[in-house]
């Protein structure tokens, strides 16, 4: 196995915090929702969770963070929320932005959450742990060292061998630490990689010169073969831009395979809104095919049971599944699953101009369930 220590070399940064370095201590503008944490106090253990209102695994996560808070608030559990990453054009509009939804969407929050625009936190946290993404979460333990970091996903399983003590001194915390950061290094070298080449793509679909996106989105898809997003455009530039049906079905075809035998909700979703979506031209699509493919991708998503974090790509894909359905004839089925993707949708914390835009996916062809 690669020591921590190796890893963190490989990355190619000096000082990088794992398990077992010093917590770093906490430099933020404000606290915006409950009691200020200013110092890690002694025999306490402490979530630190970095988020933002327009992240919606960020969103998702949420929940499972004030269940553990409510769970493990005797244990001497507390954690505590970093908005770090609003997006606008001041701090002060930053701020106010956040209360605001806060207000609307987290009103029985049982954790305190703090504001840094200045970007102290992350240079502090997430950037010595090479931590490229939110969410992500920090444990701090009694003895104030970080135990776990990490996705707020696996603290349910983390967070009572934390308490117990069992969790710093095991081979899974050394292991799944060492995985973190050399996942870190891959994905540097991934965006270094890919960066030109994102932005030669971007250049080609500002322009709508579909031929040459397509070159650039098939360099790409050589380079990163599991990238959904690039799949889902390739068969978006072959099929509706291009119209070259011989070679979108093949690509299609493949896309639909895939993601059946993966049983990846997200790749299904991405399929079925290639074959049903209401603002899109299927004259040249083979008819039969077309809704055999349809049928098999909605009996699919409508059985799949998608872990946690995954349940939007399933209620997202219904707007295309209802279409199918429409168009085959069964409208109250399908303005049924609308209503179920929405009722979902309305209960989903998530940032209000976000949720107007799902809303409107959603509905689109069903003008009689549009706000």
């Amino acid at each position: 196995m690669t020591s921590l220590t190796e890893s963190a070399s490989q990355v190619g940064e000096e000082n990088v915090l794992t398990v077992g370095s010093p917590a770093p201590s906490i430099k933020v503008e404000d606290w915006l929702r409950g009691q200020p944490v200013t110092k890690f106090g002694p025999g306490k253990v402490y979530i630190i969770d970095f988020w933002a209102t327009w992240c919606p695994p960020c969103i998702a996560s949420m929940p499972g963070l004030v269940t553990l808070q409510r769970k493990y608030r005797s244990n001497g559990v507390e954690v505590v929320g970093i908005a770090a990453e609003e997006q606008a054009s001041s701090a002060d509009e930053a701020r106010a932005s956040l209360d605001d939804w806060l207000t609307k969407n987290l009103p029985n929050l049982n954790f305190p959450i703090a504001f840094d625009y200045a970007g102290e936190m992350n240079k502090l946290w997430m950037d010595p742990s090479v931590s490229f993404g939110i969410p992500s979460s920090f444990v701090v333990d009694r003895e104030g060292r970080l135990a776990f970091i990490g996705h707020p996903t696996e603290l349910e399983n983390v967070l009572p061998k934390i308490l117990n003590s069992s969790w710093a001194v095991s081979d899974e915390a050394k292991a799944l630490d060492a995985e973190r950061i050399n996942r870190a290094r891959r994905e540097k070298r991934e965006r270094e990689l890919m960066e030109p080449i994102f932005a030669r793509l971007r250049a080609a679909l500002n322009t709508e010169d579909w031929a040459a996106a397509l070159s650039v989105v098939e360099e790409a898809l050589a380079a990163m073969p599991d990238h959904v997003g690039l799949h889902e455009l390739h068969a978006e530039l072959l099929l509706h831009k291009i119209r070259d049906m011989r070679a979108g079905l093949v690509v299609l075809r493949q896309l639909v395979r895939d993601a059946i035998e993966q049983k990846c909700v997200h790749r299904m979703r991405v399929a079925i809104r290639q074959l049903f979506d209401p603002a899109k031209d299927y004259s040249g699509f083979p008819h039969a095919e077309r809704f055999a493919m349809g049928k098999d991708l909605s009996e699919h998503i409508l059985a799949a049971n998608p872990p946690q974090g995954s349940e939007n790509a399933k209620f997202l894909s219904y707007g295309a599944v209802a279409q199918y359905y429409c168009e085959t004839g069964k409208r109250d089925r399908a303005i049924e699953l609308v209503e179920v993707a929405l009722k979902w949708l309305d209960a989903a914390p998530m940032p209000d101009l976000t949720k107007r835009k799902l809303v409107q996916l959603l509905t689109q062809g069903f003008g009689e369930l549009q706000e």
